[in-house]
């Protein structure tokens, strides 16, 4: 047993010895090379997947490292082209404009963006929204998705409640706020209805407008093509779509065999060797996924969270260090506790005594991601991000129909006029359902004076833009909601000018927090890959406890265990 175990840590060691070496060695990228990067699945707002959950096979791809790559390759004069191999993108359309953005800075710098369609099935899309931004588009053989257009369907949960014999009590503030519709009623309000359209609208327009754009034909022969949605590679070159239909070695051919880099090997190229200099250090904190209370930045499924804790922290930590001039929070929330939306808001009025705060939104920054990004100096929204949803509500199941029909009996016993609302079982009084309307209703105005004091709008004036009303970042900048329309390139610039940095200064990007001793990821690589899949079988825990006990003893140092940073490129 013993020899099992330390052949496991040896077998750790070694392959992590020479994961590390890999990742520090640069590579040699000849003149007129080619990068091959793809864009596939899911980007998260967060850092990329700490370096032993890497090598344990974890992947947590950043949205924002993944763009910083492709930044790099805006001042290599090495790569003549960049082909980008597009798959099944699991993103919002904020996101996706982040993409198109960088491609189109890539266009603009000289180098010649292709991208490579590989994506089957039905209804391509934001993937093909994303690759129209693009010089030229090719499909794959066989691989042409139709284009088909924008849809959107919504499920209401109440019928089933019915039938189940639960009783579901809404307190509601905002006529528009379509979750607790969805939650307990049996089909849209009008309200929900009218701005579930807008919406749609509002990201379709944007859609349609970016393929014209990209591919240089005007809006009615989209909605052509659209109407028609063939799949047929020969269709969608007639219809402008696609440049021609290649396989991928085809392709690289066609562009005169350059020599190829691999997005793995580029990311060894060191920043400093593209004459990056940064003049400054903006700190980055992620304030991603649901809004909680507490400590933590990914769940159990390692999806990220907006621990409350974590981000005061975080905020705190940045402003008061001396190195970083300004804050940039970048927000994907739908929302969440009102309790924790308020203990972020007011931990961004504080560190705004100190610097600027830039709130950055990615696809989502609505309800309580808004509600708390209302504090900063300045927000920036991509046209295509959900926002607003100034609204409240609150979701109280009563089991008791459910019970009786199962003949399940019920006692409860209670102290004050309405601790009733602790329990499950019975629906509430009359008294208590009007004290929690009321208490929904305080929790609202609160909101309302938030929004109002950080955004510079009198509260009376809030009404039309509230309600719960959700609207896109488009929308939302002709309503005073948010400050400017882009991505990071725009909240790094509105940064700069708050602290009187050159515009075309370099400057990085540091995440706060900082990432964690090297002994701290490797627990979380343990706990997240292996311990699941190989516990049974061998003594992992103990064998990587003693690697976790070696690295506590020593000092590791060096670029790859750094902050991570982001170069913002000219």
């Amino acid at each position: 047993m013993r020899t099992i175990r330390w052949a496991v840590i040896a077998l750790v060691v070694l392959a992590g010895v020479g994961w590390l070496a890999r990742r520090i060695a640069s590579p040699g990228i000849q003149p007129g090379s080619a990068l091959l990067f793809e864009l596939s699945g899911d980007y998260v707002e967060a850092p990329d997947a700490p370096i032993l959950a890497q090598l344990l096979g974890f992947e947590q791809r950043s949205l924002l490292g993944t763009l910083g790559e492709l930044r790099k390759a805006e001042r290599d004069e090495r790569i003549s082209h960049v082909v980008l191999v597009i798959r099944d993108l699991q993103i919002g359309w904020a996101k996706a404009q982040e993409f198109r953005d960088e491609i189109r800075a890539l266009r603009e710098k000289g180098r010649h963006p292709i991208a490579y369609l590989e994506v089957g099935g039905f209804g391509a899309n934001i993937e093909y929204y994303v690759a129209s931004a693009a010089e030229q588009v090719y499909t794959a053989p066989g691989g042409g998705a139709p284009l088909i257009g924008l849809a959107q369907e919504f499920l209401f949960l109440g019928g089933l409640w019915d039938k189940l014999g639960v009783k579901v009590e809404v307190a509601q503030a905002g006529a528009y706020k379509g979750a607790a519709e969805s939650i307990a009623g049996r089909g849209m309000s009008p309200a929900y209805r009218e701005h579930a359209a807008a919406l749609l609208d509002s990201i379709d327009a944007g859609f349609v407008a970016g393929i014209a754009e990209g591919r240089g034909i005007d809006e009615a022969a989209v909605r052509a093509a659209l109407a028609e949605a063939t799949s047929k590679p020969e269709d969608l070159e007639r219809l402008h779509l696609v440049d021609g239909v290649e396989t991928q070695r085809e392709l690289l051919d066609a562009l005169g065999k350059p020599p190829i880099v691999k997005a793995n090997e580029y990311a060894r190229v060191d920043p400093a060797s593209l004459g990056f200099d940064p003049q400054a250090t903006f700190a980055l904190v992620y304030g991603s996924g649901t809004i909680t209370t507490g400590r933590g930045s990914s769940s159990r499924s390692g999806r990220p969270i907006f621990a409350a804790d974590s981000v005061i922290e975080a905020l705190e930590d940045a402003a008061k260090d001396d190195k970083v001039r300004a804050i940039l929070l970048r927000i994907d929330s739908p929302g969440g506790g009102a309790f924790p939306s308020e203990l972020v808001w007011r931990a961004i009025r504080e560190a705004r005594k100190k610097k600027p705060v830039i709130a950055s939104f990615s696809d989502y920054a609505a309800s309580g991601g808004y509600y708390l990004a209302s504090a900063a100096d300045t927000i920036v929204a991509q046209p295509g991000t959900l926002t607003g949803s100034i609204g409240v509500f609150a979701v109280r199941p009563a089991l008791a129909p459910l019970l009786a029909r199962l003949d399940v009996g019920v006692e409860t016993q209670t102290r004050a006029p309405h601790a009733e609302l602790e329990l499950i079982t019975r629906e509430l009084s009359p008294e208590t359902r009007a004290w929690l309307q009321a208490d929904v209703m305080e929790v609202y105005h609160r909101f309302l004076s938030r929004v109002s004091e950080g955004r510079g709008i009198p509260v009376d004036a809030l009404d039309p833009v509230a309600e719960g009303r959700v609207w896109t970042g488009a929308q939302a900048a002709g309503l005073k909601l948010v400050d400017a329309l882009g991505g990071m390139r725009v909240a790094v610039a509105k940064a700069k000018e708050k602290v009187g940095i050159a515009p075309d200064a370099d400057v990085a990007l540091a995440v706060f927090p900082a990432p964690k001793p090297l002994a701290a990821q490797l627990r979380e690589a343990m706990h997240m890959r292996v311990v699941q899949s190989l516990a049974p079988a061998l003594p992992l825990p103990r064998a990587f406890e003693h690697i976790a006990g070696w690295l506590d003893a020593v000092s590791v140092d060096g670029p790859v265990l750094a902050p991570t940073v982001w170069m913002e490129v000219h």
